[in-house]
């Protein structure tokens, strides 16, 4: 299937969702906290598409975005138990769950885009889908996360030594905790939809992400400085409930996965699209965009957080491998 086909599934499966989920046999429930037309909710909304077609109406994907059955912290959990099917989630959720999720959120672990791609395409990526399942997941697919980085109300961030001191939301990860510590902030970890009012009432003083979701979120209104240090390039995954895949026949299993894996080429046509677009949106509202960084101070104060985190063999062999990988 063309990508422009696949594009005109993804709108179709937005126009027809929920006649579609009335019609088909199994309706299988999927969490995404982004809002509507965001690169991952239309992924998952063109996967459901793909499904239904190629099992002749029998399954279907119903996304509930925008946060609608919770925040990641609580959707985890429900997908564990088959409440939710599927879940498209950040990795640092998973980092004190899926022990291989913490190299890939490790903070410069991938020196580009295309060296994230390679590694989370090929036998690496397949590795660490497959370390989900003994925790109650099935690992389906990885979709681009972008690169994030610092933002905030109080001033430009042009060294590590203008982040000390600054009370920064994180995700609810040990990882990015410690990684806020050595770069001398404090770390805050708090849901991803109390950031915004946090900033506006001086609770925290910034927070870390990629261009959509500072765009997307509003933060960019509150938030007028952002700095492009580029410290995490962390890929988000797709999971479903093992106990709704054991459900699935071995067939149906086999239709997923490639569903999947076929929805994962638009959601990166999209993601590259959207970036862009959050980029001019941002710039056009006034925001401070600092480029002018040097990383290598960044990149030398994560020494710590790698010796924390990357203990055993099976994580240092990973880390490795990921580093080797051309």
């Amino acid at each position: 299937m063309t990508f422009m086909k696949l594009a005109k599934a993804a709108l179709l499966a937005s126009v027809m969702m929920t006649g579609s989920a009335m019609a088909c046999e199994t309706t299988l429930r999927s969490s995404d906290t982004h809002p509507d037309g965001y690169p991952t909710v239309e992924a998952v909304k063109a996967m459901g598409k793909l499904l239904e077609e190629r099992t002749n109406g029998r399954l279907c994907i119903e996304v509930f975005h925008s946060a609608q059955l919770g925040q990641e912290k609580d959707t985890i959990e429900q997908t564990k138990f088959g409440v939710i099917d599927m879940n498209r989630v950040s990795m640092g959720p998973f980092n004190n769950l899926v022990e291989e999720t913490k190299v890939v959120s490790l903070p410069f672990i991938f020196r580009s885009t295309e060296h994230m791609h390679k590694v989370m395409d090929g036998p690496i990526g397949e590795d660490i889908l497959k370390a989900f399942e003994e925790h109650g997941y099935v690992g389906l697919a990885f979709f681009d996360g972008g690169s994030r980085s610092f933002y905030n109300s109080k001033k430009p961030i042009t060294s590590v030594e203008d982040l000390k001191g600054m009370k920064v939301r994180v995700m609810q990860s040990d990882i990015f905790v410690d990684m806020m510590t050595a770069l001398g902030a404090n770390a805050t970890p708090m849901p991803y939809g109390e950031v915004y009012s946090s900033i506006q009432t001086g609770v925290i003083d910034g927070a870390e992400n990629n261009w959509p979701s500072f765009e997307s979120s509003g933060h960019f209104e509150v938030a007028k400085y952002y700095t492009l240090n580029q410290h995490l390039m962390v890929p988000e995954v797709l999971v479903m409930s093992k106990s709704s895949w054991d459900k699935l026949s071995a067939e149906d299993q086999a239709t997923v996965r490639e569903a999947a894996k076929d929805a994962v080429p638009l959601m990166r046509d999209l993601w590259v699209a959207r970036e862009k677009a959050s980029e001019e949106k941002v710039r056009a509202a006034g925001a401070q965009v600092i480029t002018d960084i040097d990383k290598k101070p960044f990149i030398d104060a994560m020494k710590p957080v790698y010796e924390k985190h990357v203990t055993s063999d099976k994580l240092k062999e990973l880390v490795a491998r990921i580093q080797a990988t051309e």
